[in-house]
Parts: C-alpha cells; sequence; structure tokens
C-alpha cells in the first residue's frame, strides 16, 4: 500500500488519476508522444544509421537526393545526408535547446518574480516595466535578435545550443516573471507569512522558505507549454538560417529549409520526416500542457466525483457553501 501511495503522488501519475473522458484521452497521448520524442532523442546514437554529418559509407558518397532505399529508408538530404540519421539526431538538439533554455528561463524569472512581488518599491515597477517592454516584443524577432547577438547568426553545437537556448530563453523569463509575481503579491499577505514576520524570521528566509514553495503551483503547466514553444522557435531560427550549422549538429528547421526546392521537383522525403518530427514533438508537449490545464480547473474534479445519479452541476454545487437565508451565514 505504501508503495502504491508513492507511486500515485508522482505528478504525472497523479494528473492521469485525476483525469476522465477527453482529459485522459488527451493526457495519455500527449504523455506518448512525448516518451517517444524523448526516447529517440536519448537513444540516437544507437538506433541513428549514420552519424548527422556523415556523407560517405563502405561504398563510397552516399549522393544527393537519392529516393528511400534499404542502405537509405527515407533517401537522402540535397547535401548527402541520410534524411533518418538527420531527423533522429534532430530530436536530441531540440531536446538540448529544450533543457537549457526552461532551466535558464525558470532560474531567472522566479527568482526576479519573487523579489519584485515580495519586495516591491521602485524595484518592482522597474523589472514589471521591462518585462512588459520584452513581452511586446514579436517572440521570433527578438529570438533572432538574441541569436544574432550571441553568436552572429551559426555556431557549432555547444555555442549553437546555447546560443538558441539563450535567445529563447529572453522570451521566456517575461512569462514566468509576470505568474510568480502574481502569485507572491497573493501569498505575501496570507496569515502565515504575518506570523512568521512576527516570530522575527529574515526576510530572505520568509521569501525563500514560505513564500516561494507556494507560487510555483502553475509553472509545470507553463513549463509544458514553453516546451512545446521551444521547439517551434528553434525550427524557425534553423529555417531562417541563424540556427546551428549542419556539420556541428542535426537541426529540423535548417533541414525544412534546404527541402524547399525539393519539393517543386517532386522529392518529398527530405522536407516529410523533419516536418513530421517537428509536429509530432509539438503535439505531445502541447496535449500534455492543455490536459494539464484542463485538470487545473476544479470543474473537472467535480465531475469526477459525480455518482451515476449525479450530474457535474450537482456535483459541483455540493462544494459550495450553502447560504442561510436570513441569517446571512454559511455553513
Amino acid at each position: 500500500m505504501a508503495k502504491q501511495s508513492l507511486i500515485s503522488r508522482l505528478p504525472v501519475v497523479h494528473q492521469l488519476r485525476q483525469s476522465v473522458g477527453l482529459q485522459r484521452g488527451m493526457l495519455m497521448t500527449g504523455l506518448v508522444l512525448t516518451a517517444l520524442f524523448l526516447l529517440v532523442a536519448v537513444l540516437a546514437p544507437w538506433i541513428a544509421p549514420y552519424s548527422f554529418n556523415q556523407l560517405r559509407g563502405p561504398d563510397g558518397l552516399f549522393g544527393a537526393q537519392q529516393p528511400p532505399s534499404p542502405e537509405h529508408l527515407l533517401g537522402t538530404t540535397v547535401g548527402g545526408y541520410d534524411v533518418l540519421s538527420r531527423t533522429i539526431w534532430g530530436a536530441q538538439t531540440a531536446l538540448f535547446v529544450i533543457v537549457v533554455a526552461i532551466i535558464l528561463s525558470v532560474f531567472i524569472g522566479v527568482l526576479l518574480g519573487l523579489v519584485s512581488g515580495y519586495l516591491g518599491g521602485w524595484l518592482d515597477r522597474v523589472l514589471v516595466v521591462i518585462a512588459d517592454a520584452i513581452y511586446s516584443f514579436p517572440s521570433l524577432l527578438l529570438a533572432i535578435v538574441a541569436a544574432i547577438a550571441i553568436s552572429g547568426g551559426q555556431s557549432g553545437l555547444v555555442p549553437g545550443v546555447m546560443a538558441a537556448a539563450v535567445a529563447i530563453t529572453v522570451v521566456f523569463i517575461p512569462q514566468y516573471f509576470r505568474v510568480v509575481r502574481a502569485e507572491v503579491v497573493r501569498v505575501k499577505a496570507e496569515a502565515f507569512v504575518e506570523s512568521a514576520k512576527v516570530i522575527g524570521a529574515s526576510t530572505w528566509r520568509i521569501m525563500f522558505r514560505h513564500v516561494l514553495r507556494n507560487s510555483t503551483r502553475s509553472l509545470p503547466l507553463i513549463v509544458t507549454l514553453n516546451a512545446s514553444e521551444a521547439i517551434s522557435t528553434l525550427a524557425a531560427l534553423g529555417f531562417l538560417g541563424f540556427g546551428i550549422e549542419p556539420t556541428a549538429a542535426a537541426e529540423w528547421g535548417y533541414d525544412l529549409k534546404e527541402s524547399i526546392g525539393d519539393v517543386s521537383a517532386g522529392i518529398w522525403w527530405t522536407a516529410i520526416p523533419p516536418g513530421l518530427a517537428i509536429v509530432i514533438a509539438i503535439l505531445g508537449i502541447t496535449l500534455i500542457g492543455e490536459g494539464l490545464n484542463d485538470l487545473a480547473d476544479p470543474r473537472l474534479r467535480a465531475r469526477r466525483r459525480a455518482g451515476k445519479g449525479q450530474t457535474p452541476a450537482d456535483a459541483l454545487a455540493a462544494t459550495q457553501p450553502v447560504a442561510r437565508e436570513g441569517m446571512g451565514e454559511v455553513e
């Protein structure tokens, strides 16, 4: 029983147990697609037939725009790379960028939101103005400017991943800042915060020990939605020519850009695999985010508690306080 209780408390398992109907279907589909994306990214060195920058095999050069064959299941690109291998290795590049971008944006955004919301004053006003100014810019344009400023447009694997991640981080920081700041402003007015002040707790202890842990409940939802946005932003940077060099790493957006001329010539195999990979990765993570968003609605939990003879409206009404007529009281 203890083992089952521990497993049931895990975030994904807990949310899955709460879900019903369409929400459960969305969450399950998202988890399956995201797990597929993660497995391909982690196992890329073992499941990819060739390296992402390999141009020749035992029999010589692969050749450009070769159709699918036993040697190249999805054919080759205009540059002579194996399409299947580039698609598989591209998942690893996307995962690297997502992890770095999310870690940086969560750390910086949460820290700034916590300090701004709790301390207030002129610092809060300055940070809010800066965050709103950044948030008003188109996200892709801001990412392009950041990528050019950081790496000059293109670079190798580590500098390229860092440049793309930092460019995406600049776009995400205001989102975490605004959400956490709003929660901190609400939480710092609670009675337990006032009690901590009365007993002499320091400002930093109250901020990080009491306020922070009660102000980050919505972060998992934002992380999932931002992860899917990070994939699309990375693909857009690569498609526009501001991504990672093809000899340094495989990147889906760059491969799509190189396949534009192939589509008009009837060569479909260079465009469909990277495009489909982008769709699957974004769809999986987005479905998880949408499922978590629906589960955050208390009406869904009320519907799950509803019995066979009870409608969702009845179940929701049963959870609300009942007013005593003429007395102005509630039960």
